[in-house]
C-alpha cells in the first residue's frame, strides 16, 4: 500500500532558553538563566515560493489536480477532503532537507527529525502545502518523492498521515504517508519544511 511506503527541508537557528529577543551584539538582561549556548544561523536555499489560498476548498483542488493531470492516492484524497484551506492567498518560502541534512545518519523517528527541524528555525508545513505543491511542481524529476512535513491528519483507519508529492514511472502523484511520531526515515528521505521569511 502506498499509504505505508516510508518516503524517503532549508535551515537557520538561534538556540535560547528565555523568551526575550536580542540581536546577535546585544547581551540578554532578563533576570532568567538564559542559556549562552546559540547555535550559529544557517540559510538553507529556497526550494521554492508557494502560494496558499489558491484553491479555496475540497472540490477546487480536486478539480485543479485533475485538470493539470495529477493523480491523488486514495488515503490522499481523504486527506485533501480534511485540510482548513486558507481563504486569503499568502506566500510561504519552503526548503527541502533530508534526514541526513538535520545531521542524523541512522534510522529516525518521524518526531525526532520534527524536533531537530524546529530547533533550526524551521517550522511545519500548513497542510494546504500538499496538494498546492503538487499543482505547482509539474516538471517535478522522475524518481523524486518529497514528503510534507506538516501536523498529521488522521484518515478513516484512525491512522496518522501525511501528504508526499512523487514522481514516478512517468505519473505525477500526490500520496499519503505514514505521520506517526514514531514513525521511522531513512538519512535520505527528503523533507519539505517552511523557512520563516524575514
Amino acid at each position: 500500500m502506498f499509504k505505508r511506503i516510508l518516503a524517503g527541508l532549508a535551515l537557520g537557528v538561534l538556540v535560547l532558553s528565555c523568551t526575550t529577543a536580542f540581536s546577535a551584539d546585544e547581551k540578554c538582561t532578563c533576570e532568567c538563566q538564559c542559556n549562552t549556548n546559540t547555535v550559529a544561523v544557517q540559510k538553507f536555499p529556497v526550494f521554492k515560493r508557494l502560494t496558499l489560498g489558491n484553491q479555496k476548498d475540497y472540490q477546487h483542488y480536486k478539480g485543479a489536480l485533475k485538470f493539470g493531470g495529477f493523480l491523488v492516492g486514495g488515503y490522499a484524497e481523504e486527506l485533501l477532503n480534511r485540510v482548513a484551506y486558507a481563504q486569503i492567498p499568502y506566500a510561504l518560502d519552503l526548503v527541502v532537507l533530508s534526514v541526513s541534512d538535520l545531521g542524523f545518519t541512522q534510522n529516525t523517528r518521524l518526531d525526532a527529525i520534527y524536533a531537530k527541524a524546529k530547533e533550526r528555525g524551521l517550522q511545519l508545513c500548513p497542510a494546504e502545502v500538499g496538494p498546492a505543491l503538487r499543482l505547482a511542481y509539474p516538471d517535478q524529476p522522475y524518481g523524486e518523492w518529497l514528503t510534507i512535513a506538516m501536523e498529521p491528519i488522521t484518515d478513516s483507519s484512525g491512522d496518522p498521515d501525511v501528504f508526499r508529492v512523487d514522481r514516478g514511472y512517468g505519473d505525477r502523484w500526490l500520496y499519503a504517508s505514514d505521520g506517526g511520531p514514531g514513525s521511522v526515515w531513512r538519512a535520505g528521505n527528503r523533507f519539505v519544511f517552511v523557512s520563516p521569511r524575514k
